[in-house]
């Protein structure tokens, strides 16, 4: 009799052996360690999750503005260089 058994069907059987004959872990995480872990999981998940808002709601927040028609005004280069300017870094004046 041939008994032809695939290399496939021997890992799944000895995997399923292996893990059938593992002896439980006796190991204990105490209450500092496991709240450390959650803390550290939970921002994580939260960076995650604001940077995936952010970058969804950008393209939304630009086509808001756009339909409504909020469109910050256009700032001109040399404003801020006036003359009598309180903003004016420089202590030139400009003619």
């Amino acid at each position: 009799m041939n008994i032809s058994v695939s290399a496939r069907t021997v890992r799944t059987i000895l995997a399923l052996g292996t893990l059938a004959a593992a002896a439980p872990a006796a190991a204990y995480v105490g209450p500092g360690a496991g709240l450390s872990l959650l803390g550290a999981l939970w921002a994580v998940i939260a960076t995650i999750a604001a940077a995936l808002f952010f970058l969804l709601m950008w393209p939304l927040r630009r086509l808001i503005r756009r339909f409504a028609g909020n469109h910050a005004p256009a700032a001109r280069p040399d404003a801020s260089m006036r003359s009598g300017d309180p903003r004016t870094l420089s202590t030139k004046r400009v003619a």
